[in-house]
């Protein structure tokens, strides 16, 4: 499989900050899992900046 070096948890579409008093929380809102902005997952779908990114780069 291809390297991407924008597959991470930050830029996917599922991607969730919980806004707490302190800390924030990352949440993954399809795995329902607290989650980190580097942490990699095989279920990762683009968000629209990234998809164009990634189409842009083809070309």
């Amino acid at each position: 499989m291809k390297e991407n070096r924008y597959h991470c948890c930050a830029t996917c579409i599922h991607y969730r900050i919980k806004k707490q008093p302190r800390p924030l929380s990352y949440i993954c809102a399809r795995l329902g899992y607290k989650t980190k902005p580097t942490y990699q997952f095989n279920c990762w779908e683009p968000n629209k900046n990234v998809q164009n990114l990634l189409k842009n780069n083809r070309k």
